[in-house]
């Protein structure tokens, strides 16, 4: 399998020893509100190669609709100090804040590969994963003189997660991430592979607009970010993790997550090395599963790493809904949305996803091996 080479506003632009790279500037500057650490932030998240920036995908309003709250609990409405906990917080979880949300019913676990498989049956839907990028689209979105990338590249494809053998630089995501043909949510590893047998673990290589798409037929929506990070303290304010504050090695295992040295050693104290079947931990106080590891989940919420700065309003906030637009400043010309919850290749030497506060981002139509979702809908 060919690595990927990307450029920094993260899409595939060329392949093994072909490189491209584009020096960005932030499209305006960004003040803080708080002086900030120096310190690298990298995750299993962190530009890693996205699958093409900001397609416009339309979702139908024709889809059929199912609505039940089977197979969810009430999240009863309160009000909570939202972002950093800890000394491993990043910049965009700064400053602390006071939100408030209203109560609302969410899925007891991520959307499996049989509920999905059901909304594809029901809808005859197609994921980004398993359509050919146009390349007269995607060039709309990039800056000019953008050279078209090869053609082996512009194919249905996903990325999914490979083992190195040894030590690697954490700063070179393509030593454990592949450009796969054929990787979509029926095949998560890539060709020859399959979901038989999986039907209760959760989808993959999804999208946000494929999300959508399934929450539209569901009769049902993605969280905000505010009502996620609610429902994954369980009650438990202030705390670092869904289940409280003992770290994440210590005792038994409280997620699936990665134990030992990333990416080329997993001790698999938690018995899975990939994804595991949704619910195979113990749920947080709310009895929702897998709000920490497995697979990082999508919001609705569009992410600005200055977000939180605009948000110090006396007497907090209600119901935030996320920013009026996108903004990142690693990768200003991307259009992203807020995924949470950390995956099966978080760890705390590299990522820390897990953590209730942990704030991630994608841009709207990657899609990869460990990007999944649940839903939410409101009490009507």
């Amino acid at each position: 399998m060919k690595r990927i080479k990307v450029l920094s506003l993260g899409i595939v632009a060329a392949i093994a020893a072909t490189s491209l790279a584009f020096v960005e500037k932030p499209a305006k500057p960004i003040t803080p509100a708080r002086p900030i650490v120096k310190k690298v932030a990298i995750c299993c998240e962190s530009n890693i190669p996205k699958r093409f920036p900001s397609l416009t995908v339309s979702v139908t309003s024709a889809l059929p609709t199912v609505k039940s709250h089977s197979g969810m609990v009430w999240i009863s409405g309160g009000s909570y100090a939202m972002g950093a906990d800890n000394k491993q917080a990043a910049d965009d979880e700064y400053p602390k804040h006071r939100v408030s949300v209203k109560g609302f019913w969410m899925d007891v676990s991520e959307v499996t590969n049989a509920q999905f498989e059901n909304f594809v049956k029901a809808t005859g839907y197609v994921t980004i994963a398993q359509r050919k990028p146009d390349w007269n689209e995607l060039k709309k979105q990039l800056p000019p003189g953008t050279p078209k990338p090869a053609d082996d590249v512009l194919v249905a494809a996903s990325l999914v997660f490979k083992q190195p053998k040894g030590a690697v630089p954490l700063n070179d995501y393509s030593q454990w991430w592949d450009w796969k043909k054929g990787a979509d949510w029926k095949h998560p590893h890539g060709p020859g592979s399959d979901i038989k047998g999986k039907e209760n673990f959760p989808v993959v290589h999804i999208s946000w607009f494929d999300a959508v798409a399934y929450c539209k037929w569901a009769g049902k929506r993605l969280p905000t970010e505010a009502e996620w990070e609610w429902a994954a303290r369980g009650g438990r304010d202030g705390n670092v993790y869904p289940w409280g504050n003992e770290p994440v090695d210590e005792g038994k295992a409280k997620a699936n997550t990665w134990q030992g040295d990333f990416p080329n050693i997993n001790t698999v104290k938690d018995k899975f090395f990939y994804t595991a079947p949704t619910r195979s931990f113990a749920a947080n106080g709310y009895g929702l599963y897998d709000m920490a590891g497995n697979v990082w989940e999508w919001c609705a919420d569009y992410y600005r790493n200055d977000y939180y700065k605009t948000t110090t309003r006396v007497g907090g906030i209600a119901d935030p809904k996320g920013p009026a637009d996108s903004y990142d400043p690693a990768e200003p010309y991307t259009k992203k949305r807020v995924i949470r919850g950390g995956s099966f290749l978080c760890n705390d030497s590299y990522c820390s996803g897990y953590r209730v506060a942990r704030r991630m981002k994608s841009t709207e139509d990657s899609g990869m091996e460990h990007l999944g979702f649940r839903c939410v809908a409101d009490n009507k």
